[in-house]
């Protein structure tokens, strides 16, 4: 974020392992951004861990260090919840990128023990707001994979080569969120099926004009 889109760095906050509770995901998106973002701003989101259903309602949850995913509800963080912080901020831009699965299918996604894995409508349940685009790691139905040998998930792996790749970043180094899911989305598919046997499709969603 620093180094390459040029963010700077005192805007940028790194939430890790137990400094990534549901607390944490609360102070900074409910009272740290409100203060320190100014309209006009871009802003981007990056989210690496597990996601979640709720079963009954079909909502998307992050599953925060201390969630328990039989308390979704209580104790994930609602995606849409999330979202509707973003959406009050005015930004000129904000672009979500979740190396997360929704199904509970395994992955990087749990579920509640007993209950049966959903297959999501992935473009409903994670429909961005106003001027957002989500990039997210695998289509409702599929698990996104970690990229063991590479220390990253496989969705991030190739979102990292892309945000460096000359075919992707333009001359004047701006970066259009089409052209690197064009660059990405081939990459995770070839090594989902060849590596893990698997169907993995990211997906690019838009806010509704």
């Amino acid at each position: 974020l620093t180094k390459v889109l040029g963010y700077p760095s005192e805007n940028v906050i790194t939430l890790l392992n137990d400094h990534a509770t549901k607390s944490d995901f609360e102070k900074y998106f409910e009272r740290w951004m409100p203060n320190n973002i100014e309209p006009g701003s871009n802003i981007f989101v990056y989210f690496s861990g597990h996601g979640a259903p709720n079963p009954t309602s079909g909502d998307a949850y992050l599953v925060p260090y201390d969630a328990d995913p039989s308390f979704i509800d209580q104790t994930g963080y609602s995606l849409k919840k999330m979202y509707d912080m973003l959406g009050k901020l005015r930004a000129k831009s904000v672009v979500v990128a979740l190396d997360s699965c929704f199904s509970g299918a395994g992955g990087r996604s749990v579920l509640a023990k007993g209950a049966r894995p959903l297959v999501m409508n992935i473009q409903k349940a994670l429909a961005p707001v106003q001027n957002m685009t989500v990039l997210a790691a695998a289509s409702g139905a599929q698990v996104s994979s970690t990229y063991s040998e590479k220390g990253h998930g496989l969705f991030t792996y190739y979102l990292l080569k892309g945000i460096k790749n000359e075919e992707v970043v333009r001359p004047d180094g701006t970066i259009e969120m089409a052209d690197l899911y064009t660059y990405l989305k081939p990459q995770v598919q070839s090594v989902a099926r060849k590596k893990y046997n698997n169907e993995q499709t990211p997906q690019l969603i838009e806010a509704k004009k």
